[in-house]
């Protein structure tokens, strides 16, 4: 029996695989870009018009990002038999939403919980603890 533990957030997820006894490491990137939009600027004139930030634009970009990076993801761990979602944030819940979408993927998870930062050796215990 395969499975897999997945620690993710916005920047990367560990993905620890556990088979016959064996462990096994991926890491996947993510390309999501962190932007920080800030506020208009004013005119040189009194009173006179502000800059529009256009965050919608950025929002949209971000979501098409956060997709690939959840399919890459999902392609890695898609010959699993079990999967347990661990991260901090809210990016472990959408990835379990993402993975709700797919049936045959929703079957399989068996934990999702949140956690705070952690060390590849703790992502590795957590999922061993969890899983094994």
């Amino acid at each position: 029996m395969r499975k897999v533990g997945i620690w993710i957030d916005q920047e990367k997820a560990h993905l620890v695989f556990l088979e016959n006894e064996q462990e096994s490491l991926q890491t996947i990137e993510s390309e999501v870009d962190t932007f920080h939009v800030k506020g208009g600027s004013r005119s040189k004139t009194r009173w006179g018009p502000q800059e529009v930030v256009h965050d919608s634009k950025y929002l949209e970009r971000r979501k098409h990002q956060l997709k690939r990076y959840f399919e890459a993801v999902e392609n890695a761990v898609k010959d699993t038999d079990e999967i347990g979602i661990f991260g901090p944030a809210e990016v472990y819940l959408k990835l379990e939403a993402h993975f709700k979408n797919n049936r045959e993927l929703a079957d399989k998870i068996k934990m999702v919980q949140n956690v705070d930062s952690m060390t590849l050796n703790q992502v590795k215990a957590l999922v061993r603890d969890s899983l094994g």
